[in-house]
């Protein structure tokens, strides 16, 4: 076994000495960082992280040292994870459909904030000590702007959020309102309508809230220019305090996506060239599932461990992944260089988020190694 350094210069140094056979996702650990301060110097609140995004443990690790101290977790198996990286983390569980057997584990590792959007799932959180513990009701709006729309299986109207908030604050807990304007969401007008409403349920249910969760939904780069997070982080406080005035709460958002992805650049290599098709190393099974959901990104670029950057007449090419199942090909075809061939290797940037969090491992194929390197 060779004797790797945790720390190579960077993932095309990488790739042209050890022109690795398997899919790679490089990790910069700076990157990472960058990111993490990025969300604490710009989010006027508490910054959480939502595990799901990407629950290996590099990245957990590197974000509690990166000062991230609560972490939004969806399962048991996520708070084990994030306890793990830093066994004093607050936990916020937000997703909203529990079975009675996962609240008992969950209060076995005092989550400090559960969020509901019916009248059963709080009926289920009856026996959570209060002393403090939040309930967030989940509040769903019609708000165009995102890659897809989470109203659609989570959230409560803003009728029901009303009578969920007064509810809730019969019942001990300490109030407050959370939402998710949908994952890819650019639009800062999204996060101002949602805030607007929040602030007219709070009133309607006569309730002070203790915070205001603005969800995740901040988009990551995936095509053209980067989003602007910081016009988004400024127009989610100013509308808050127009929305609220005095009575603000304090906020929290729970990005995901938008904190981990730009920390990984994945790398593919290309099996077999077929005239319009290549074939790749991983597919909709492993690292690229969300191309099939969301769209191709267009940070990609072609290289040859010998000679570097690829660079040919770009032609639409049909891209199909390495199973035995003809499912596993991209819908849209994908600008690569005319002169790909066999043995290239096919690098996507920002791919840190629910790529290796959601590959399979089907057929032999979909699992990714992760090499640390010093830049991207």
């Amino acid at each position: 076994m060779r004797n790797q350094p945790a720390l190579w210069p960077s993932a095309d140094w990488h790739l042209s000495r050890f022109k690795p056979d398997v899919p790679v996702l490089y990790f910069a650990p700076d990157v990472l960082a960058a990111t993490a301060k990025r969300f604490l110097d710009g989010f006027d609140g508490l910054v959480t992280y939502a595990v799901k995004a990407n629950d290996h443990a590099v990245v957990l690790d590197n974000l509690a040292g990166a000062g991230i101290t609560c972490f939004d977790v969806a399962s048991p198996l996520e708070m084990k994870k994030a306890r793990a990286a830093a066994r004093h983390a607050v936990l916020h569980y937000h997703n909203p459909v529990r079975s009675v057997d996962e609240i008992a584990v969950a209060m076995g590792f005092g989550i400090a904030s559960w969020s509901v959007d019916c009248p059963r799932e709080l009926a289920k959180l009856a026996d959570v000590p209060r002393d403090g513990t939040e309930i967030a009701v989940r509040l769903r709006l019609p708000v165009p702007g995102a890659a897809y729309d989470f109203g659609e299986k989570f959230g409560a109207d803003p009728d029901r959020a009303v009578a969920l908030l007064r509810q809730a604050q019969e019942m001990g807990f300490v109030t407050s309102l959370t939402f998710h304007p949908g994952t890819q969401c650019r639009d800062p007008q999204a996060w101002a309508i949602y805030i607007h409403e929040a602030a007219d349920v709070a009133r309607r249910a006569g309730v002070t809230l203790s915070r205001l969760n603005v969800g995740g939904g901040f988009a990551a780069h995936r095509n053209g220019n980067a989003p602007d997070l910081e016009a988004i982080f400024d127009r989610i406080a100013i509308e808050t305090q127009r929305a609220f005035g005095d009575s603000a709460p304090k906020l929290v958002c729970e990005p995901g996506r938008a904190m981990v992805a730009e920390a990984f650049t994945l790398a593919l290599r290309v099996k077999a060239e077929r005239g319009e098709a290549v074939y790749l190393n991983d597919g909709i099974y492993g690292a690229l599932t969300e191309m099939r959901d969301i769209g191709m990104t267009d940070r990609i670029a072609v290289m040859r461990a010998e000679d570097g950057k690829v660079e040919g007449a770009l032609l639409p090419r049909i891209v199909f992944g390495p199973t035995c199942d003809s499912l596993d090909r991209l819908p849209d075809a994908v600008s690569l260089p005319s002169n790909i061939a066999e043995g290239d290797f096919v690098t996507i940037k920002g791919m840190g988020a629910y790529s290796r969090a959601i590959s399979t491992g089907f057929n032999g194929y979909g699992r990714q190694e992760i090499v640390t390197v010093a830049a991207l």
